[in-house]
């Protein structure tokens, strides 16, 4: 797991491997991560978007921006958290991701970025 605190907000990744599969002769590398957001500020705050840049040791960078989380805009009180799973395909068994959610503190109305650490995706089959 790794873990990072931006503004009182801590942000924990969890990934796994789930497995390869073909898809149009080619072999596709299959991860999960979840994360949670864990608000230890003393303003509620909202999560907005989201941006991803993912790393695929055999491909270039990938960036990815939207809405929220898995359709949600969370919002997060003191003392509140909010936990998601999602995924990504990797054309290799090694890879990375990293990013950021744009957030509102509801108290000051102002914009922030929280910041989500760079976690490893690889398959465990892979490592020396």
């Amino acid at each position: 797991m790794v873990s990072q605190i931006t503004r009182g907000i801590k942000i924990s990744v969890i990934t796994s491997f789930e497995g390869t599969y073909f898809k149009n002769y080619k072999i596709h590398f299959a991860f999960s991560y979840e994360i949670t957001i864990e608000n230890h500020s003393k303003d509620s705050v909202q999560l907005n978007s989201r941006h991803w840049e993912i790393f695929d040791s055999l491909n270039d960078i990938e960036v990815v921006d939207g809405e929220g989380v898995i359709g949600k805009k969370p919002v997060l009180k003191p003392g509140e958290s909010h936990t998601y799973s999602s995924g990504c395909l990797l054309s290799s068994p090694h890879g990375a991701m990293r990013g950021f959610f744009n957030m509102i503190n509801f108290t000051t109305t102002k914009n922030f970025r929280v910041i989500v650490p760079t976690f490893r995706l690889s398959a465990p089959y892979a490592l020396n």
